[in-house]
């Protein structure tokens, strides 16, 4: 019997869910591990140095080597299908490149895959990435200035300026602030984030995020989103609204299960889309590789709200500094571990 691509996808995450039982570190075999090591481990150490060293150089050098850098680089493939489109692969490089330079309190970023490149709401619910996210004239380098604020207490606010890896160069302004409040005496919190943004061949944009929710037990958190977004050369006012639960199954894998509602309001208020979403996210291997299984069920205004099945399977692997220091520091401390059980041993 010749094998659909929902049925291979199925029994991927079947694969997946029961290696989950069974390993501990990671899901790959020995001979595996041994040759993603000294690769991994080499490309992480030259994202680290190459950005400390430019931080270096552009602040303080003796503070480079010791602040946070959040860079990273990202491979992945995603394997997609859809009920109405078929299978299809996108393959995808995406990197962040962090520059504290707190000398100055500015921070230099080169990003490939910056907020104001993702689409519509409906394009970014099911959290599938267009191609023209990943191509060369979607990434932006560019100045924010670094915030000490406590959220919790005050809005913490950034500006930031730029320019677009496109000819001719395309200068870009935002303005980013976020807020986080206790309700009450209770478990129950709210978080905003904004942003207001100019590219010079865009326009403006405004989006907006509002995010309210609570532990409902020690594994599982209730959420209650509110997506507005606004795009110069859509000219609409987008809405989606989002309830979710995030369940944390083991040390290394979770699920999200969401029920969303996409559309427009102001002067031509109408839904989209309406779907369901669940995802299963696997660390396959000690914070490295991960993999992701998405089934969806859409009722899009396109089909006049008939149902509509995706599926989609990403992997995807990090190369961060950070990484490597998470994991040579867990390794230290099982030596250190294994040392003093032996020594209690000995006595």
């Amino acid at each position: 019997m010749r094998k659909t691509p929902l049925l291979a996808l199925l029994q991927t995450m079947l694969l997946l869910y029961v290696g989950s039982l069974i390993a501990d570190d990671s899901d790959l075999p020995d001979w595996t591990v041994e040759r993603i090591r000294p690769m991994h481990e080499g490309v992480s150490r030259w994202v680290d140095s190459s950005s400390r060293n430019l931080d270096g150089f552009f602040g303080s050098d003796d503070e480079s080597r010791e602040v946070r850098n959040k860079s990273y680089l990202r491979i992945g493939n995603d394997f997609e299908w859809a009920e109405s489109e078929g299978f299809s692969t996108d393959p995808s490089i995406r990197f962040k490149l962090d520059l504290p330079t707190t000398k100055e309190r500015l921070r230099l970023i080169i990003e490939s895959e910056p907020e104001e490149s993702r689409g519509t709401l409906s394009e970014q619910g099911s959290a599938r990435l267009r191609n023209d996210q990943t191509s060369r004239e979607s990434t932006v380098i560019g100045l924010s200035r670094l915030s000490d604020k406590d959220k919790t207490r005050q809005w913490d606010t950034r500006v930031g300026a730029g320019v677009k890896f496109r000819l001719p160069l395309d200068p870009y302004l935002r303005l980013s602030t976020e807020r986080l409040w206790n309700l009450g005496a209770g478990p129950w919190q709210l978080e905003s984030y904004n942003r207001l943004s100019w590219f010079n061949s865009d326009g403006y944009s405004a989006r907006s995020r509002w995010d309210i929710g609570k532990p409902l037990d020690d594994t599982r958190h209730l959420r209650f989103l509110t997506n507005i977004q606004w795009q110069e050369d859509e000219d609409t006012l987008e809405l989606s609204e989002s309830v979710e639960i995030n369940q944390r199954l083991s040390r290394r894998s979770a699920m999200r299960y969401a029920a969303v509602i996409v559309g427009n309001s102001a002067s031509n208020p109408r839904i989209n889309d309406y779907y369901l979403l669940t995802q299963y996210r696997r660390n396959l291997h000690k914070e490295i590789l991960f993999a992701d299984i998405i089934p969806e069920l859409h009722f899009p205004r396109e089909a006049n709200f008939e149902p509509r099945w995706a599926l989609s399977l990403r992997l995807e692997m990090y190369f961060s500094g950070n990484v490597i220091d998470r994991q040579r520091e867990r390794r230290d401390n099982e030596d250190m571990q294994g040392r003093e059980q032996a020594s209690i041993q000995q006595r």
